[in-house]
């Protein structure tokens, strides 16, 4: 016997940019506020920004479409990617890296096997999943956050406890998992940080994946996957012996390594890209000015991390941290508040000093020796640097 999960009031971010006020304390039922709630919203959902890209792909998308996708694997990888389409509509890159692994991200989720986006921290694993989900099922909120303490219930169903002592086991005691409802849906859903989930509760996802069913042995029941289910995780790959992914659970997925940009100028582009997103989020200045700003932050990270300056003259000690391209936009856009609120809005030196120390030194003891050694050997002898000298040295003294 199969179970039905009735699915929440679905919006279909292709055809309108009304979205369901599912983070407003105030629900009125109004489409109006509705739509206002999500214009505040200091992040959206990605099918809520980028709903008119979404749409015009979904318009003029005429391939073949997977069972409950709302659009081709060509518009999705598209849209992932960016281009311009027949009509002059500019598809913004929402990825700047290598086509083929998102060529092979977006066929996997086309097949019966789930994907395992895996990086170092800040290779941007959740940005393209939400991405993807937001592209091929028009909803990227069925999301499973992985830490130590999930329980098993985030990916199987809970209880409505009143329900069940007032009742005893029902269907309408049942709590269905955000997986849960991907499977009855047709949808995509998501576990981010799957390797900080406890391993027991990992291997919950094999019946899930392998067999596409979940069992509901209170009930006697179970719930079926439906044409257009998938699963996307993402895992970091320095996470390795803290939850390791058992062989059986591994064999489920299909791993698309995203690696770390390839180019300075590769790095610089999706930094300046995500700051200036950000920025309009925050009434922050524009990008542009503080571009060169951008560029030595980027400059500082890809030298420290590779160990070995741009020019390969001068091998460096790496800090602990990852310095990731995700902590280089933090350390602009902290550094673009501060132009904001407490300089003349242009984003100088001294406003991501303070950010590149914290960044760098995580360590106080290891990682202030390697900074300090970088800045007098390093940023002290280059050219046009001084300003960025002088105050990464106030704020690290």
């Amino acid at each position: 016997m199969t179970v039905s999960v009735e699915p929440t009031d679905p919006t279909n971010a292709y055809t309108s940019t009304t979205a369901t006020a599912t983070a407003t304390v105030t629900v009125t039922g109004s489409a109006g506020a509705a739509a206002a709630a999500d214009a505040e919203a200091l992040r959206p959902h990605a099918e809520h920004a980028f709903a008119a890209e979404l749409a015009a792909l979904a318009a003029q998308d005429d391939r073949p479409r997977p069972a409950r996708w709302k659009m081709s694997p060509w518009a999705v990888a598209t849209y992932l990617l960016g281009g311009t389409l027949p009509d002059g509509t500019v598809i913004t890159p929402k990825y700047v890296g290598p086509r083929r692994i998102v060529e092979v991200a977006v066929t996997t989720l086309a097949t019966d096997r789930a994907l395992l986006l895996l990086g170092v921290p800040g290779t941007a694993k959740t940005w393209v999943s939400e991405h993807l989900a937001a592209a091929v099922s028009g909803d990227s909120t069925l999301l499973v956050q992985g830490t130590a303490g999930t329980p098993e219930e985030a990916i199987r169903y809970g209880w409505n406890y009143a329900q069940l002592l007032a009742h005893g086991p029902s269907r309408d005691a049942l709590v269905p998992s955000p997986v849960m409802r991907a499977m009855a849906e047709g949808m995509t859903a998501r576990v981010e940080e799957l390797t900080r989930i406890p391993a027991d509760v990992q291997d919950t996802l094999i019946t899930i994946l392998s067999e596409k069913t979940l069992p509901i042995p209170e009930l006697g029941q179970e719930v079926q996957a439906v044409r257009g289910f998938n699963l996307i995780a993402t895992a970091n790959d320095r996470d390795r012996g803290v939850n390791d992914l058992s062989s059986a659970l591994r064999r489920r997925f299909n791993t698309v390594v995203l690696p770390l940009p390839e180019s300075p100028d590769a790095e610089v582009d999706i930094v300046a890209r995500r700051v200036d997103q950000l920025g309009r989020s925050l009434d922050l200045p524009a990008v542009p000015e503080g571009i060169e700003e951008i560029r030595r932050v980027v400059t500082v990270f890809r030298e420290l991390r590779d160990g070995v300056t741009a020019d390969g003259r001068t091998k460096l000690k790496s800090p602990s941290g990852t310095l990731s391209t995700a902590e280089a936009i933090s350390v602009v856009t902290g550094g673009l508040a501060l132009a904001a609120h407490f300089g003349d809005g242009v984003l100088r030196a001294g406003d991501v000093a303070a950010g590149i120390l914290g960044a760098v030194v995580r360590d106080p003891a290891a990682d202030r020796v390697i900074w300090q050694e970088y800045l007098e050997t390093v940023v002290r002898e280059r050219d046009g640097w001084k300003d960025f000298y002088r105050a990464c040295r106030e704020v690290s003294a």
